[in-house]
């Protein structure tokens, strides 16, 4: 029997979740930005893809490097995301060729006074806490260098699908620092501990295949002409996940990212309760009838 207070823990983090998971998709999608001078440009995409959003960084001069800017514009954009009702999948991709995100500005860093900078590095990490607490899944397409915070900001995210020719890694103990946007916390669950410290310590750059074998990256594609063949891996896995009831899928998300920061049986509870949130729903029913007709199911999100 679970305890008292893993049952709160497991109720606490339920209520946390449950408004972002049990909303149903009612709201109308939100107007893409044109503004090729914003750095942060977010496309809803229609037809057959309605339903995935692609948030695209778009500083050029600076390698996308995470400046006061940018980050100010991935907050808003991630704020005004997680309150679209219709949005099923998140695609996070760079619109800048080679390169995803190239860390933090270390140039604007220079110009900090000292007591600016943990301010500005936990602004980093809530930027991060965002990413990784959206209630729809969000992959992240590395076409290029995720480099320090870039690689981070990709940590953040549920699935990682990058290019063989991408180069990956943690690499602020060159500069002295430790990773401060979730890098330490994040790298080891993915990764394993062992591995973590190794890369770490030697602020280690692994190419797309080298991530791989590690269970860094979901997948590592073969890099195409135009230079976005992770990104189009993403977009083809987005379109399988835009399949599926996404009810279903936002309380599996909830049940395997909180359930695997708690004790297997405190897990287990989580799903038990997880799972009840479903079973009332008509996406439900629709995927039984339509199993039994077999045909395919037109999931509604209710």
């Amino acid at each position: 029997m679970v305890s008292l207070m893993a049952s709160v823990r497991v109720t606490s983090t339920l209520h946390h979740f449950c408004a972002c998971a049990a909303r149903t998709l009612t709201t109308s999608a939100m107007p893409s930005p044109k503004d090729e001078a914003r750095e942060v440009i977010v496309n809803y995409l229609d037809g057959k893809d309605n339903g995935i959003a692609v948030l695209g960084l778009n500083r050029p001069t600076a390698r996308n490097s995470l400046g006061q800017v940018l980050v100010e514009q991935l907050t808003k954009a991630l704020d005004s995301i997680k309150q679209n009702d219709k949005l099923r999948v998140l695609i996070i991709r760079s619109l800048v060729p080679k390169v995803f995100c190239a860390g933090a500005d270390l140039r604007e860093r220079m110009r900090m006074d000292p007591s600016e900078v943990p301010n500005f590095v936990s602004s980093l990490r809530d930027l991060t806490t965002k990413v990784e607490n959206l209630p729809t899944p969000v992959i992240s397409a590395i076409d290029g260098a995720a480099l320090g915070g870039g690689l981070e900001l990709a940590l953040a995210t549920d699935i990682r699908i990058a290019s063989a020719e991408a180069s990956m890694g943690l690499v602020e103990t060159n500069l002295a620092i430790i990773p401060g946007a979730g890098g330490t916390q994040r790298l080891p669950r993915i990764i394993g501990v062992a591995k973590a410290k190794e890369l770490i310590y030697t602020a280690r750059v692994l190419n797309g295949e080298q991530a791989s074998m590690i269970g860094l990256v979901n997948e590592t594609v073969p890099q195409n002409k135009t230079g976005d063949a992770a990104y189009q891996m993403a977009l083809s896995i987005a379109r399988e996940i835009l399949t599926k009831g996404p009810i279903s899928i936002r309380w599996a998300k909830v049940a395997i990212s909180k359930g695997s920061e708690v004790p297997l049986k405190d897990g287990l509870e989580l799903e038990k309760q997880c799972y009840s949130k479903i079973v009332d729903t008509q996406d439900r029913l629709e995927g039984l009838a339509a199993f039994v007709a077999k045909r395919e199911p037109v999931y509604q999100g209710k």
